[in-house]
């Protein structure tokens, strides 16, 4: 009877949970201010529901119309209003809807990047449409980052969780391997964890990790080695979670609601999620006072997207304000993908003091927006 009552999959993954909390009491306090990355993932579909053009069209007008408004209302520490990191379909690729995204990008609100879905793939048919994919963003749009050879990169969240074939029936996926091959096409860091209360979640959680290399089997990013100050990639994929624990405030018959960062209409954003996300302490190893906070939510969807930008998102950031940045305790510093990887490789590589000054350290920003 327990069992029905617990968490669905909850088995993959309590283990983490528990080991994290017991080392978060016995860990000392950390030196403030903290330093705290707020990265919107959004897995931005017009298409997404089977619609028809037209209300495509009407859900990209939205976003125009409504999140400038919005973001207008809110700054971090450094100046930076909200920004949205709109990980767009490849197979939903529509010339007019990257460009009206990409206007909302030259106004500082956000960056585009890879999303795909797809199912019953083969290493050469996943790996052609991340370079086409690619390109197209890159060659037509200007809308991707440059690494330090001036090549396009990206970062990547997989349709329906799958990544790696993850999924234990096989579905919406089909390579095994495609981490490595995210790797060889330009991306620099996957975002698609947690998928809790998917079986696709994977047991390592709330942390910066470079996935294991593919040994075989599906889901090889299971588990991997955690970023630290003074680490190397060592030709792996970063992979950045969002947090995923248990919250003890939200009940369900006696048993607590899972939080895994998700912001929509059915789990709308409150202050102790906020609080619940902080008490993650995803960082980089030896860097404990720069914290990063990745949700994820799938804004283009009209229930989600008149929470997003109504009252629903003005609660948010007003919490996120008054949590998060008190200008004491904790600062904030809203971040792109993009931005939030620089900002990872610069604790990699030693660096201290504000991370505001490293949005750009590694990855230079798209063309298009014209820093």
């Amino acid at each position: 009877m327990l069992t029905k009552l617990l968490p669905r999959n909850i088995g993959l993954w309590i283990g983490s949970y528990v080991r994290q909390r017991l080392f978060k009491l016995a860990k000392g306090k950390v030196d403030f201010p903290v330093h705290v990355m707020f990265c919107f993932a959004d897995h931005h579909e017009p298409r997404h529901g089977g619609v028809d053009k037209k209300q495509e069209f009407q859900r990209v007008a939205y976003w125009l119309n409504h999140y400038p408004k919005l973001a207008d209302k809110f700054a971090d520490s450094d100046g930076f209003h909200p920004k949205h990191s709109f990980f767009f379909p490849e197979e939903e690729y529509r010339p007019e809807h990257i460009e009206a995204i990409g206007s909302l990008c030259e106004k500082g609100l956000g960056e585009v990047e890879v999303h795909l879905h797809h199912d019953n793939d083969s290493e050469q048919g996943f790996r052609n449409k991340l370079i086409s994919f690619r390109n197209t963003l890159y060659e037509q749009h200007g809308l991707l980052g440059t690494d330090t050879n001036d090549q396009p990169v990206y970062s990547f969240i997989h349709g329906n969780w799958a990544l790696n074939n993850s999924r234990p029936d096989g579905r919406w996926c089909g390579v095994d391997n495609e981490t490595d091959i995210l790797l060889e096409t330009g991306c620099y860091a996957d975002l698609t964890m947690p998928s809790a209360p998917s079986d696709t979640q994977t047991s390592k959680i709330n942390s910066i990790y470079y996935a294991n290399p593919f040994n075989g089997c599906a889901k090889s990013h299971d588990r991997g080695e955690d970023v630290c100050v003074g680490s190397t990639d060592r030709g792996r994929l970063l992979m950045i979670q969002g947090p995923l624990g248990l919250n003890w405030r939200r009940l369900n018959k006696g048993m607590p609601k899972i939080e895994y960062s998700d912001i929509s209409e059915t789990y709308a954003p409150a202050r102790d999620r906020v609080k619940l996300w902080l008490d993650a302490d995803i960082h980089v190893k030896g860097r404990p006072e720069w914290v990063f906070i990745k949700v994820h939510t799938h804004g283009s969807a009209e229930e989600c997207a008149s929470m997003l930008l109504g009252e629903g998102g003005y609660r948010l950031h007003s919490d996120i304000q008054s949590v998060l940045n008190d200008g004491k305790q904790f600062k904030l510093h809203y971040v792109t993908a993009r931005e939030m990887v620089n900002i990872i490789k610069a604790a990699e590589a030693g660096k201290k003091g504000d991370p505001g000054n490293y949005r750009d350290f590694m990855i230079k920003p798209p063309a298009r927006l014209g820093k």
